[in-house]
């Protein structure tokens, strides 16, 4: 049930986002859902994508600072109050959700929110147990 999501350190100049962009582009590679953090001089971008691997590797072979995360999908019904659920299970837990970010599918009612938990395999028995949709890795990278 764990997802790979690829990290990419970038300056935070002109045209770096766009460059990832297009060398996944190049490669036929998928972009499924992103998240970017910034700071004056650096951002973090988080990427699901339809080949980790070869992501990966491409992207190291163009250069680029990259690194592996091992995170959660949970499908969520699409819904005021949906997210709370989950959330609330992983709170009573008291499982530290270190950041998270959210996508809707084109073919469902549901959305699609990843998590970076500090104790991914607990996160994953607890809401399994209490019945919360995890997607594993394959089902992710062909939304």
């Amino acid at each position: 049930m764990k997802v790979k999501q690829i990290s990419v350190f970038l300056e935070n100049k002109s045209g770096r986002l766009a460059k990832v962009a297009r060398v996944l582009g190049e490669q036929g590679i998928n972009i499924r859902a992103l998240s970017i953090a910034d700071t004056t001089d650096f951002g973090i971008l988080r990427l699901i994508v339809s080949d980790p691997d070869r992501a990966l590797a491409t992207l190291k072979a163009e250069g680029m600072t990259v690194s592996p995360t091992e995170v959660i999908a949970v499908r969520i019904p699409d819904r005021p109050g949906g997210l709370a659920g989950a959330l609330g299970l992983l709170e009573e837990a008291g499982i530290n959700i270190e950041y998270m970010y959210a996508f809707v599918t084109k073919a469902a009612d549901d959305a699609v929110v990843v998590f970076r938990v500090e104790d991914l395999d607990r996160a994953i028995s607890i809401l399994a147990e209490k019945g919360i949709n995890l997607l594993a890795g394959e089902e992710v990278y062909r939304l």
